[in-house]
């Protein structure tokens, strides 16, 4: 088998290693289920042709290890006999269709050609043959990868099979290494820059494969292959624009801004993520220290929220955040324990996968040293193409950054307090735009709630840019009316107009 001589003639050590194990999956399902009852997607993109050879590999090896045959066929006279089945749809691209086919004839794969949505797809497949496990080119940081292992039930809803997911582990590097290391043919698109593939109407070739100097109208890529970082494979996939940040304006009890990114005050979004917080086993302090540190340097807390420790719970918020503020702080679930899905649900939510961040998983070798196996390995899968790693000699581990998305490790408010410092110094970079400080003033009175109610509905009214509200420290103790906003003559303007309306017996606090 031409596959299996070229890794074990090859010199990459970490290729062998990915391969072996992925071997080890196949046989493994192989020895668990008949050929019959296993099947194949394969959809023509570059995983799943890594996948559809090393099947041809890890069976031709099946074979030869139960004595079903020498090992002597020539590959012209092995066919390949799982199941395939191929998902075809009018928005595929061209290209995919034609190697799909040429594939399938070159290695005499039979593929059952599926013109209906996947799980529909797969309901009809599953009830007109019997098919109890799938093989799919599936990898970390996809974002349907997120919570699988290399043999998974499937989803709830879905029809009832096993994925079974060989090449899990692997990397765009590794993708590569073994395409380019076994001399197979792969879809022409990536010799075109393209370097992640979806339909045509979200693909474009990656820009940053793109040849300096090609004039505009006959731009030039490289090959895909020639991508140094592996983290930036999406970027090729065209940004759609979400709605809500159009329709959904940044407006608050007298601090307004017209559209995020684009207002005087800049918005930020704290999400915490925990089940101890909701259960109430812990009191999240983190919430409110981060909402004061974001006020000193003039930046508006729009919205917190708590979270359940779930992926699509922590995907769904990001999800609704990012397009709505120009920075999202989330905390909690950053580890190596089950709970911890941060950083899982930050990739889901901009639909991009998990991958392996060598510079990462340097720091947290450095910093567990022997330790940093199993688990915390895994730590260092990080949003693929999306993330920026905060580096400062005040961090033991850089923070992570995905877009406008920051995920703090802190567990307690003095790593907090050096985390924000760091932050702060970092500000140089653009991280934390430079706002402009908010102006407060504070006044006490023993008036009632409903003495003050209707002069501060007037204030509001009369100035639109000045927060207003009221708060006790105790039932009984002075309403508190603080006026805030960006410009002090108007805070100052407020706060007389409301001296004048108010009866006697306001005083003013210094802050």
């Amino acid at each position: 088998m031409e596959i299996d001589k070229a890794i074990r003639d090859s010199d990459d050590r970490r290729l062998k290693t990915k391969y072996n194990n992925a071997i080890y999956v196949i046989q493994r399902a192989l020895a668990l289920y008949s050929i019959e009852e296993v099947a194949f997607s394969f959809n023509g993109g570059k995983d799943s042709t890594v996948l559809l050879h090393l099947l041809r590999a890890g069976y031709f090896l099946h074979q030869v290890e139960h004595g079903h045959s020498n090992g002597g066929l020539s590959d012209g006279e092995f066919t390949f006999p799982i199941r395939t089945i191929y998902f075809e749809t009018p928005s595929v691209f061209p290209e995919i269709n034609s190697f799909t086919y040429e594939t399938a004839a070159s290695y005499g794969v039979k593929l059952d050609i599926i013109r209906e949505d996947f799980k529909s797809g797969l309901e009809a497949l599953l009830k007109a043959k019997r098919t109890r496990a799938i093989f799919l080119g599936v990898r970390i940081g996809d974002p349907t990868a997120v919570g699988q292992e290399q043999f998974s039930p499937s989803s709830p809803g879905w029809p009832p099979f096993m994925r079974v997911n060989p090449i899990l582990d692997w990397s765009y590097r590794d993708v590569w290494a073994f395409l380019l290391t076994c001399k197979v043919h792969y879809c022409s698109l990536y010799d075109q820059g393209y370097t992640s593939i979806g339909s045509i109407n979200d693909t474009v070739p990656n820009e940053l494969l793109c040849v300096k100097g090609s004039a505009v109208e006959k731009q030039k890529f490289r090959p895909a292959y020639m991508l140094s970082d592996g983290r930036l494979e999406r970027a090729g996939r065209a940004k759609k624009l979400h709605p809500v940040a159009a329709s959904a304006p940044a407006a608050s009890n007298g601090l307004k801004c017209a559209e995020p990114h684009q207002g005087s005050i800049h918005t930020a979004s704290i999400v915490a993520v925990g089940d101890e917080i909701l259960f109430g086993t812990i009191e999240d302090q983190l919430g409110s220290s981060l909402c004061r540190k974001l006020h000193s340097i003039g930046w508006l807390v729009s919205q917190m929220a708590t979270v359940r420790s779930e992926v699509d719970s922590v995907a769904e918020e990001v999800e609704r955040r990012k397009s709505m503020s120009d920075l999202v702080f989330i905390y909690g679930g950053v580890g190596p324990l089950h709970t911890d899905v941060t950083v899982g649900g930050v990739a889901k939510a901009f639909g991009v996968r998990l991958a392996p961040d060598e510079e990462y998983e340097e720091y947290l070798s450095h910093l567990f040293g022997d330790k940093c196996t199993g688990n915390r390995n895994e730590m260092a899968q990080l949003p693929e193409g999306i993330t920026e790693l905060l580096e400062h000699e005040k961090l033991r581990v850089p923070l992570i950054k995905c877009h406008n998305v920051i995920v703090l490790s802190a567990t307690n408010v003095d790593e907090l307090d050096r985390q924000w410092d760091a932050l702060i110094d970092l500000r140089s970079t653009n991280l934390l735009a430079s706002a402009a400080p908010f102006v407060s003033k504070h006044l006490t009175t023993s008036l009632s709630d409903l003495e003050v109610a209707q002069p501060l509905s007037k204030i509001s009214i009369e100035f639109p840019d000045i927060y207003t509200g009221c708060y006790r420290k105790s039932r009984a103790g002075p309403l508190i009316i603080t006026l805030e906003g960006k410009d002090q003559e108007t805070v100052e303007a407020a706060v007389e107009a409301l001296s004048k309306k108010l009866p006697s017996g306001v005083k003013q606090l210094l802050v």
